[in-house]
């Protein structure tokens, strides 16, 4: 059943266009054809959610399966959240405007250890038990409605075994897969039928095959997650118990032990798609070059996660993207890896995509890079007419600490790469810092301030001003499956070096500090790092409140919940032990160990360094001593962890012994360009590191000049109905750019340093309004037919923005918006008492009859101005009454008014003011239309 969400999705809720679907390049499958019919759910407001590539690229992946349907859905915001819960209206898909319980399965991007909080919020909406427990309490089957139907007229005779005889309303099938999912999954085991684990673009299809002939063969619930278990990289957590310890481990004979990582190559081609109708966080095309990081950084989970690293092929690049732009219209365009530097045909595929647009306005952006490997190759690929941000992540101020992490940077190669790009005309660089890492002392939080200093002294030069530098400073939060899983910083500690920072930093000038908030990183590190039993943290904390809690408005009130959560599950002690950097996963293996630890000192060669440097691994809290990082003896880096179960490839043993080389500060060099660091990936079950050698880059063609030449001016009539009424203005101006770029229309630029394309709409329209006579100049550099360009531009626009009319004018004629006069609108206004035709007459005629009916209005200044409205008025006519609610009176008035930009404006709701300024009754105003603007000669 579809969901009628046109009452739900008006114009006093932020940002209604969010929630409208159906965007260009949507897919769109027969409902009835489809076997399986996903639900892809970002648990993030849209604009965050349908700019993320992995999303994109699953949705056109699984709408690529036959017999498989994917829409999708994001968390609404919290006015829509309300009207879906007054209303008692399902979360729907943004497609199909379908319930999500309608779906065969829905799955959750799990990227971020507090946003299951979100998740459970989206489950709640859409009226679905949060937990599997719960879900497969109420059903055991896929939907299937034939079948129910037929079950119920036999009375269900003659089922059995694995066959389903369950006919009670269904539930979707819940999994979650992302970074956070794969990582460790335990804190979120009970919300989840199963996770996902690594690469989705072949397990998902894999996944939609067994639901398929699970469906077919009306499966029991369990006896279809059995089947999924089967899959390499599907962890179904009610098949598998926690220890005591912790460790989890299969409940049952038929289903592995540890599950794998599963991964997949890049295919670039599937990330062209969905251009929405509102600007979104990353609002540009993003194709990925390279998957994988090997640099071996010891902190960072995402490099872990993501081995082997794996180039694409330079020619697949720039054909997607290519093609990308051609039928997206974006302006921008990203490329996307962890370590984009280390894609060695990035200068090359950059420089052959802007020599083959560069007529065409069009910028590359770049995530953060390697500084190291930043050299005028990569700066002159960057940009264009609008020269976008650059961020380097040295990490550390020091380069002990550099080389403690394994970031393998010198200070050298630092300030070689910020050089260079202030050479190259960047005048403000972004820089990414980490505190509280292992082994760090006062004098290498210092280093921070130090070295940026440094770099400002270093780059100076007559007619330059100061090198800018903007930073972010986080606090280190241990992950799972990295060198560092066994690291614990105090919250106190961290506001102590934070402190260190600001005192530091106020003596040096042109640069701006951000420091990330203690109270998400120690609950980052206590989620991140939790068993089973954080699930029921995660649900009192979402009970309580707990929401976005990434977002800094949200983070008070998260703080609490999740504080108040913790101590109800008699957790928080558990808690303290985070903020006090001392936090062990293994309590019990603690208290085991006490007497033996007590008098025992067990030191290494290097655990002096340990010392020396303040190394505070998270070993039982009665230890007096610390143990050494070896093999051969038994000690907390031995103990079993929450997620020992997921084999992402790396060898366990293997993080102990670069745990040892960081305490060493011994470098590991990158194994995709140097010898193997024998991590444990490469080989059949991961494959093996896929380095491409870089093809010769091509000769550079020379910037884009925007090409200012008026040729030819047109004018058109066009008209904003349906969904498009709730576009915004700044939305719409960003669409005219888009659907003449797909167009392929020679339209002209304006000159400067950021030259804008030649489009002007006469005035903007209220949101949630519609119109039949709007108006828009375009300026092209060549002559095109009349005819050719309406055809052209009504074929790429949406079809609730029809163009009516397109005429040529005078190059040297008046823009429409200077010409405006006067503006006619039909506006539908509801008496909120009982009212007959006869009085709405009258109170048109009365207004008529009137020559002064003043209003007071306030200036953008702020002073009191009074205005005669009637002045502004030229005509007014009742055009038609119906009753609306109850014994209320609506009716649909038109009237011309005054529109002229200086100010001499008649708006919808002064009608409004004049009407209950002669009728004395309150009025509210339900609709407005533009029926046309009027220009002056």
């Amino acid at each position: 059943m579809v969901v009628a969400v046109e009452r739900l999705i008006t114009s006093d809720i932020l940002k209604p266009a969010r929630y409208l679907g159906n965007e260009l390049l949507a897919v769109h499958k027969p409902w009835e054809t489809a076997a399986i019919r996903w639900v892809l759910t970002y648990p993030e407001v849209y604009e965050v959610g349908a700019s993320n590539l992995g999303h994109i690229i699953l949705y056109n992946i699984l709408n690529a399966q036959p017999r498989q349907l994917c829409d999708r859905a994001y968390l609404p915001g919290k006015d829509l959240a309300a009207k879906l819960r007054e209303t008692d209206t399902p979360l729907f898909a943004v497609e199909s405007k379908r319930s999500l319980t309608e779906f065969d399965i829905l799955g959750f991007s799990l990227s971020y250890e507090l946003g299951a909080t979100n998740i459970l919020e989206m489950l709640d909406l859409a009226g679905i038990p949060l937990t599997w427990r719960e879900r497969q309490g109420s059903s055991t089957s896929l939907r299937d409605a034939a079948r129910t139907a037929t079950l119920n007229d036999r009375g269900a005779e003659g089922q059995g075994g694995r066959e389903s005889s369950d006919t009670q309303s269904f539930f979707p099938l819940i999994f979650a897969g992302g970074q956070t999912a794969t990582s460790n999954p335990e804190p979120y085991a009970d919300f989840f039928d199963f996770i996902a684990l690594g690469d989705g673009e072949e397990l998902l299809p894999e996944i939609g095959l067994v639901l398929e002939e699970g469906k077919q063969a009306r499966l029991s619930r369990e006896h279809l997650l059995l089947d999924l278990a089967q899959i390499p990289g599907v962890y179904v957590p009610q098949f598998y118990d926690m220890a005591e310890d912790g460790s989890v481990h299969p409940r049952r004979p038929d289903v592995p032990k540890r599950i794998l990582r599963r991964v997949a190559t890049p295919i670039p081609a599937y990330s062209i798609g969905l251009v929405p109708y509102v600007e979104t966080v990353h609002d540009r095309l993003t194709i990925e070059i390279r998957r994988g990081c090997t640099r071996g950084c010891r902190f960072c989970q995402p490099g872990m996660l993501t081995r082997p690293a794996r180039d694409v092929e330079p020619d697949k690049v720039v054909e997607a993207i290519e093609q990308g732009m051609r039928a997206t219209g974006y302006n921008e365009f990203s490329l996307l890896s962890l370590s984009c530097s280390d894609y060695l045909s990035l200068p090359a595929v950059g420089m052959e995509i802007k020599n083959r647009l560069k007529n065409e306005n069009i910028s590359l952006t770049l995530p953060s890079q390697r500084v190291d490997r930043f050299d005028e190759n990569i700066a002159n690929i960057l940009g264009g007419t609008r020269q976008g941000g650059l961020t380097f992540a040295p990490e550390a101020g020091t380069q002990r600490m550099r080389d403690i992490v394994n970031k393998g940077l010198t200070n050298e190669e630092l300030l070689r790469g910020v050089k260079t790009a202030w050479e190259q005309g960047w005048d403000k660089i972004k820089l990414y810092f980490m505190i509280g890492l292992p082994g760090e002392t006062d004098a290498d939080v210092v280093g921070i301030a130090e070295t940026v200093s440094w770099l400002q002294r270093e780059c100076r030069g007559k007619g330059r001003k100061p090198l800018n530098f903007n930073l972010t400073i986080s606090n280190f939060t241990p992950k799972p499956h990295t060198p560092f899983q066994w690291h614990s910083v105090s919250t106190t500690e961290f506001k102590r070096k934070q402190n260190l920072l600001r005192q530091e930093f106020r003596r040096i000038k042109a640069v701006k500090v951000n420091f990330t908030d203690v109270r998400i990183s120690a609950m980052e590190d206590f989620v991140g790092r939790g068993d089973r039993n954080l699930s029921k943290v995660v649900r009192r904390a979402w009970e309580l409140g707990a929401g976005m809690d990434s977002w800094y408005e949200n983070l008070d009130r998260a703080f609490i919940a999740w504080e108040t959560a913790i101590a109800q599950a008699d957790l928080d002690w558990k808690y303290r032990q985070v903020e006090n950097g001392e936090w062990n996963l293994f309590h019990a293996e603690a208290q085991k160990g006490r007497e033996a630890e007590e008098n025992t000192q067990l030191l290494t060669p290097n655990s002096s360094l340990s010392t020396q440097h303040g190394l505070n691994f998270s070993y039982p809290l009665t230890a007096r001593a610390k143990p050494e990082l070896s093999a051969n003896s038994t000690h907390s880096l031995d103990i079993p962890l929450p997620w020992d179960h997921i084999d992402t490839g790396i060898d366990k043993k293997w993080l102990q012994e670069d745990l040892q080389r960081a305490l060493e500060a011994a470098i590991v060099p990158d194994c995709s360009f140097e010898g193997c660091s024998h991590c444990g990936v490469c080989g059949t079950d991961f494959g093996h590191n896929i380095v491409i050698e870089s093809p010769a880059i091509p000769k550079f063609a020379g910037e884009f000049v925007p090409n200012t030449t008026k040729a030819q001016r047109l004018r058109v009539w066009f008209g904003k109905q349906g969904n498009m009424a709730l576009m915004s203005h700044l939305d719409l101006i960003r669409l005219f750019d888009r659907v003449v770029r797909r167009a392929g229309l020679p339209i002209a630029f304006t000159g400067g340093f950021h030259p804008m394309p030649r489009i002007s709409l006469a005035t903007a329209l209220a949101l949630g309004a519609t119109s039949t006579g709007e108006i828009a100049d375009f300026e092209l550099t060549v002559p095109v037919e009349v005819d050719t360009f309406r055809e052209k531009l009504a074929h790429e626009m949406p079809t609730d923005i029809p163009i009516y009319n397109v005429e040529q004018i005078d190059l040297k004629a008046s823009a429409a918006t200077q010409l405006l006069e006067t503006a006619e609108y039909l506006i539908t206004v509801a008496a909120l008492t009982e009212t007959t035709p006869i009085q709405w007459q009258n109170w048109i005629d009365t207004i008529k009859a009137k020559e002064e009916l003043w209003y007071e209005q306030i200036t953008k200044s702020g002073k009191s101005q009074l205005i005669n409205l009637r002045g502004r008025l030229f005509e007014l006519e009742l055009v038609e009454n119906y009753n609306c609610v109850a014994e209320s009176m609506s009716s649909v008035i038109r009237y011309l008014g005054s529109y002229r930009q200086d100010g001499l404006l008649l708006r919808p709701e002064q009608i409004l003011f004049m009407l209950e300024t002669v009728a004395g009754v309150e009025f509210q105003l339900l609709h407005i239309h533009r029926n046309r603007l009027i220009l002056g000669v």
